[in-house]
């Protein structure tokens, strides 16, 4: 068998990619399990999405290579949307790309961008998809650490010059998984100004925009001034429409960047089965009525785990956005084999913050995708067994 190449040599393991086994396994053995790893929601899709697929799946012209292109009235829809919801105009055959969910844009974008020697700066703990980019792409990556002291926000000044003359991408993901964190406006004005200042890609994850709490509204990126010379946002149907499985995303951008990604997917994929591509039509025309009561089940299920964790010991701060908690342990204890001992031990699955990188230590994510009453039985658990490292110490 051949050596891997360097690139793929030095991937890390994916951090869900062993827990669906270790589930089963204890499910197998009569556990019962509280998945709150995966940002998963156990929730419907609206209905208008099911039928439309149903219905989609039948039209033989559906089941045809899509390419590129895709589902022309997709295109048109995200373009409406994206008129509706930030004001932002883009024309659906030129600066939108159809993606088959937002994590493969994300990741085959850097293919076009990084070599060796080049840079992606990217936000640590953050969502693999950004490193797995930077490494397949050959590029050099640059963690930056999200901490309570930047309110987890990147601050390019604390970046040193000689890594950003080297940068050519910038991942960004506000609302963030898997802080929570939420970006003021005023932040990415200085983060748009300097990526035009240093010729630098700003890659904005916005898939959480619709998941907000409140009275927060957040913004795209585009809504700031200068933006569209320098970003590529990208959105995706998976959490706003509890479409996880679906895969169904898209970006937006200037021509010039859109084609760029384009074409790269030309070479590695034939577009999303346009069927889907039909159902998230169906999706996006939904947003007025189906989002808001969705929103209304993922609070009380906020407010419900911030009850939860803070009366079993745990410290955390109230979201204003996302599906997650971010959750400081107590010092000396590590994030990893906490979140291994309370899986095999109490049957909660949730992620240490060490999963997302280094910068991820001292916390952990939980989801609130199941019920509030499911969520409060985890943070008993978790309780205890916090209670049990406590008491005999942790090496």
């Amino acid at each position: 068998m051949p050596p891997y190449a360097p690139r793929f040599a030095i991937l890390p393991e994916y951090p869900l990619a062993k827990i669906p086994q270790k589930k089963r396994e204890l499910v197998a053995r009569g556990v019962d399990v509280i998945d709150l790893g995966a940002g998963d929601a156990d929730l419907d899709p609206p209905r208008a999405v099911v039928e439309r697929m149903a219905q989609a799946v039948r039209e033989p012209a559906l089941g045809r290579y899509g390419f590129g292109m895709g589902h022309v009235p997709y295109r048109e829809a995200v373009s409406a949307w994206m008129q509706t919801r930030f004001g932002v105009r883009a024309d659906p055959m030129t600066e939108i790309v159809p993606l088959i969910g937002s994590k493969e844009g994300i990741s085959h974008l850097a293919l076009a961008y990084l070599e060796p020697g080049a840079v992606g700066i990217i936000p640590e703990p953050g969502y693999n998809a950004y490193q797995g980019g930077t490494l397949l792409g050959s590029g050099e990556p640059y963690r930056y650490a999200l901490r309570p002291r930047t309110n987890f926000l990147v601050e390019l000044d604390e970046i040193p010059d000689d890594v950003l003359r080297r940068t050519r991408i910038l991942y960004l993901n506000y609302p963030n998984n898997p802080t929570a964190a939420i970006a003021p406006v005023d932040y990415l004005e200085r983060v748009v100004r300097t990526c035009r200042e240093r010729d630098i890609l700003l890659v904005y994850d916005n898939a959480y925009s619709e998941l907000a709490f409140d009275g927060y509204v957040p913004p795209s990126i585009f809504e700031i001034e200068g933006a569209r010379e320098v970003a590529i946002e990208f959105h995706s149907l998976s959490k706003t429409y509890n479409m996880t499985g679906w895969r169904c995303g898209w970006a937006v951008s200037r021509p010039e960047l859109a084609n760029t990604l384009a074409k790269v997917k030309s070479f590695v994929d034939t577009g999303q089965f346009m069927a889907i591509q039909a159902a998230g039509v169906a999706a996006l025309e939904s947003w007025a009525d189906f989002v808001p009561g969705n929103v209304a089940v993922f609070k009380e299920r906020r407010d419900a785990a911030v009850s939860a964790f803070r009366q079993a010991g745990f410290e955390c701060d109230v979201p204003r956005a996302t599906m997650y908690l971010w959750i400081k342990l107590p010092e000396g204890v590590p994030s990893a084999p906490f979140a291994d001992r309370l899986l095999d031990e109490e049957g909660v699955v949730v992620m240490g913050g060490s999963a997302f990188g280094a910068g991820g230590e001292g916390f952990f994510r939980i989801s609130f995708v199941t019920s509030p009453a499911r969520i409060a039985e985890a943070a008993r658990r978790a309780g205890r067994l916090l209670g049990t490292m406590a008491a005999v110490g942790v090496s």
